[in-house]
């Protein structure tokens, strides 16, 4: 057909409206055509987006589950053999010892991409800078994460729940011939349904996906709304199977007094501080542990595995991700002493236990250490200026976002999980104000976002081996 210009005015031979034999089409039944049009379109992504949530939600919920049961089983056998005896000593040292070795081994001789949280591989899975490799990534995050963690690694679920997610979603879409463009969404979508399923917080999964892997996201309505479904499922697949409450049991907080906002900046900007600390001893300990040649390398595992057995023998307050110490401080029964000791040994055995390259995440480790800190401060200023704080736990849930934020550099997302974890929701401005200066006095400070930097450091790895080996040949 073609089109004929009279007066100006264009005539479409036969496919328009105007000046053809065909009536217009209805508005209302033209609306509903381009929507059926479009969900039919939309739906296989959508439908696989709901799989692989339910899929990430169920690995998250199993995983989650076995990790606690083993790490409370050794703590029980330990106390049952008398709490500071020798026989404990040599048990927890032994059993720590092995389980960490153990997870060392799969990982390295396996899949040595499920060192560490993970995030970092899957944010360069999305900008096919780092391979996915789900057949090998699976099982050996699966298997070296209940080890590490249930041996009592201080490291958090959420690294191994958002690598498998993302794993599971190049899993479907490997296995479904699904495109590429369409799998990178079900990738991130795996991811956001990890997260929501390590800490039952749904909408810090969307969130995490949407700000911490902004330069990797491919962002448009279908996306978005993968995203939203996989997360909503982990979170019921994971509800389903352990339980509605909030991660974090402790009472709902009023809001502070707008006279006392001022002191929630003034905790920001410290955490501002810590964080640019937090991240570059964190990348000095893991260059420190690759660094190391020989037996001294090998037995990585071992030794440090015997620390941590160590540690759970002295106090088992040092070890393990946080999920025990996190709510007792909330409680408040540590006294000032107890809080700044066991903040300083948390930070040290966080250290070791991420930077030796072991299986596991670094979010509830900073959730725990931002929470006793918070509480410090918090105690602190409520004996200084009773008048403006009357619950020094509104600190210990700002901390626990700050910290995040300072790090990871994702507001959004530490604000949300602090309230979601906690279901204080009327806190809200204060970790606003908290969280908004960690992030601006960290990013002034010149400290960059720790994902980035991880996975900067992945591929510069990677890079030198890549010349070492063809040097080589």
């Amino acid at each position: 057909m073609t089109n004929d210009n009279i007066n100006g005015t264009t005539v479409s031979g036969g496919n328009g409206h105007f000046g053809s034999s065909k009536p217009p089409e209805n508005h209302h039944f033209g609306f509903i055509t381009r929507f059926l049009e479009s969900e039919k379109k939309n739906s296989p992504i959508l439908f696989w987006s709901f799989v692989v949530g339910s899929l990430a939600g169920l690995a998250g919920a199993v995983f989650q589950i076995v990790v606690s049961k083993i790490f409370h089983w050794r703590i029980d056998i330990g106390l049952s053999m008398g709490e500071h005896s020798l026989n404990s000593l040599v048990f927890q040292t032994a059993i720590s010892a092995i389980m960490v070795f153990v997870a060392f081994i799969l990982v390295r001789k396996i899949a040595t991409e499920a060192s560490g949280s993970g995030v970092q591989e899957i944010e360069g899975a999305l900008d096919g800078t780092r391979p996915a490799r789900w057949k090998r990534v699976l099982p050996v995050k699966f298997f070296s994460g209940i080890l590490a963690l249930g041996g009592g690694m201080v490291l958090g679920r959420e690294g191994p729940t958002i690598q498998m997610g993302g794993n599971i979603g190049k899993m479907i879409g490997d296995l479904f011939k699904i495109s590429e463009i369409d799998t990178k969404t079900l990738i991130a979508a795996g991811a956001g349904a990890g997260l929501s399923a390590a800490f039952n917080s749904p909408l810090a999964g969307i969130l995490f996906v949407i700000e911490e892997m902004r330069p990797q996201f491919k962002y448009n309505f279908l996306s978005v709304q993968s995203v939203l479904i996989a997360s909503a499922m982990a979170d019921i697949v994971l509800r389903a199977l352990t339980s509605q409450d909030p991660v974090i049991p402790m009472p709902i907080l009023p809001a502070p007094p707008l006279s006392s906002l001022w002191l929630f900046v003034v905790f920001g900007a410290i955490f501002g501080v810590l964080g640019v600390v937090f991240n570059y001893l964190l990348v000095k300990t893991l260059d420190f542990f690759s660094n190391l040649k020989g037996w001294s390398y090998k037995l990585t595992g071992l030794y440090v595995g015997a620390l941590i057995g160590i540690a759970t023998w002295i106090y088992p307050y040092l070890v393990g991700g946080g999920y025990r110490v996190i709510p007792d401080a909330i409680h408040g029964n540590f006294g000032l002493i107890a809080l700044v000791v066991l903040f300083v040994a948390r930070f040290g055995t966080t250290m070791i236990s991420y930077g030796s390259g072991s299986p596991g995440g670094i979010f509830a480790p900073m959730l725990a250490l931002g929470t006793l800190f918070g509480m410090f401060f918090g105690m602190i200023t409520q004996g200084l200026l009773p008048d403006l704080i009357s619950r020094p736990e509104v600190f210990a849930v700002a901390g626990m976002a700050a910290l995040f934020c300072a790090t990871v550099r994702a507001p959004l997302t530490g604000i949300t999980l602090a309230i979601e974890m906690t279901g204080n929701y009327w806190l809200i401005l204060p970790l606003i104000l908290t969280c908004m200066t960690a992030t601006l006095v960290a990013q002034g400070l010149g400290g960059k976002p720790i994902y980035t930097v991880l996975l900067k450091r992945t591929l510069n790895i990677q890079k030198a081996f890549t010349k070492q080996t063809q040097q080589q040949n």
